[in-house]
């Protein structure tokens, strides 16, 4: 295949966009940063130097007549760094509300397809001499991982190949020329691979059907709806340490205890609008990446999905976490994952117009059943600098489309864990208060690690037993 030519699964962000004249497909990372600030043609310069190593930042899509083939990436005939890199003041008195509120209204401007499908804004006039970069790319380009790394590519560190990244020097020669030809073992190998084959696709077939029950079975919580052309924005933030006590003193994964604080958020949130949140539990969508770690710096979507539901009809956060933990579980087994990749895989075979009309179609249809999407991308473990300058918080930005008023992603940043919250203006919930509702699940989730010290057997007695 081309790699200059759009998989399915990056043109669908393209044509799930057009679907929809409100929503906008692009992802972000807000940077912000210790003083002071360089000058503003010095940053436009450096940014416009290092960008010209990544090879999107230097691309336009070419679109062709009634879709008749994917659209593919040419050189631009002209680039512009002002067309890319601006600046604008928030307002007083510069704290993260302003900030958050910048960030907002960044988020409801599509790029244009005419140009690269990049941006860069500069935030200055923030509280204590700080300033700030806002860091914006097409989904079509990158997932969050491999948008992560392209974010490396702009700072002063550069990001080095881990261990994992290296080829493997073992032989990779089949196993009949290592042995000779075997028909007895030959034809064992091959039923073997058959029925291995026949129960990877009953599994598959039993996750793309509770996808699609997912998707089109309408939620108990009545929290999606039409997007408006506005947005909000808010975060939290807390200590990696804090959620890493919570996952060793449980036995549970840190994706575990996120999503459990982001359903206490939800409840939260909820209660705080007067929602009733006992009329069930709400369902989001969880990306799941599947890219290999060489493939870590190639611009492109690799992701699955999951389904699950969260909690928010239960009031104590262990017992949000026990659930939270057992639906992943739950999830994860049942062949969705599976069936989201042989999905994308299959709609590379689909003659791209049937496709494109498809993705069009579908993201037109009203959609009630996945109420937020939530991703959690890793972040870089060590603080990483621009221009000399550190990048003091690193704030990950998710969007929003088909329905789901709310998208939370979650970035770790060297000692911190920090969620993104983005929502539609329009919708039931206030960002604001989703936030401070994840802050105080994970304080809660704290608290009862810490008072569970001695008892860690319990503890984990407590969290997975029915």
């Amino acid at each position: 295949m081309n790699d200059d030519r759009l998989t399915a699964l990056d043109a669908g962000f393209l044509q799930t966009e057009d679907s929809d004249s409100h929503a906008s497909l692009a992802v972000a990372a807000l940077a912000i940063m210790e003083g002071p600030a360089p000058g503003f043609a010095e940053l436009q310069t450096a940014l416009d130097e290092r960008s010209a190593g990544i090879p999107r930042c230097r691309q336009v899509l070419h679109t062709h007549v009634l879709d008749l083939s994917a659209p593919q990436w040419v050189e631009a005939h002209t680039f512009d760094i002002a067309h890319h890199v601006r600046r604008v003041t928030v307002s007083a008195p510069g704290d993260d509300a302003a900030v958050y509120r910048a960030v907002a209204d960044v988020m409801e401007r599509r790029l244009d397809r005419s140009r690269p499908l990049w941006e860069s804004w500069v935030f200055e006039g923030l509280a204590d001499g700080r300033w700030a970069i806002l860091i914006k790319l097409h989904h079509c380009i990158a997932d969050g991982v491999a948008a992560t790394a392209m974010l490396a590519g702009v700072c002063d560190d550069k990001p080095t190949a881990s261990h994992d990244e290296q080829p493997s020097a073992t032989s990779q020669s089949s196993p009949l020329s290592l042995r000779g030809f075997d028909p007895i073992a030959l034809g064992t190998d091959a039923l073997r691979m058959m029925t291995s084959t026949a129960r990877i696709g009953v599994h598959a077939a039993r996750g793309a059907a509770q996808i699609v029950a997912g998707l089109f079975t309408t939620s108990g919580q009545q929290l999606n709806g039409q997007l408006s052309d506005l947005r909000q924005f808010g975060a939290a933030q807390v200590a990696l340490a804090d959620v890493q006590l919570v996952s060793e003193r449980f036995g549970v994964t840190v994706n575990d205890v996120a999503l459990a604080a982001i359903t206490d958020g939800f409840r939260s949130a909820m209660l705080q609008r007067g929602i009733e949140p006992a009329a069930g539990p709400i369902r989001t969508l969880v990306p799941v990446s599947v890219r290999p770690a060489e493939l870590l710096h190639v611009p492109d979507n690799r992701v699955s999905l999951l389904l699950p539901d969260l909690p928010v009809d239960r009031s104590d956060p262990l017992e949000q976490l026990r659930l939270v933990h057992k639906r992943l579980a739950t999830a994860k087994g049942s062949g969705q994952r599976q069936a989201g990749s042989l999905v994308v895989a299959a709609a590379n075979l689909v003659p791209f117009p049937i496709m494109a009309s498809a993705v069009r179609l579908l993201g037109r249809l009203p959609q009630r059943g996945v109420v937020a999407v939530t991703t959690n991308v890793p972040g870089p473990r060590h603080q990483m600098r621009i221009l000399g300058r550190p990048i003091v918080d690193l704030v990950p930005v998710p969007p929003i489309a088909v329905g789901m008023r709310t998208g939370i992603a979650v970035m770790s940043y060297a000692d911190r864990l920090t969620f993104g919250v983005i929502g539609d203006y329009d919708a039931a919930l206030d960002v604001d208060d989703l936030a401070r509702g994840i802050e105080h699940g994970i304080a809660h989730l704290v608290s009862v690690a810490s008072a569970a010290a001695h008892t860690h057997r319990l503890g984990n007695l407590m969290l997975l037993v029915s």
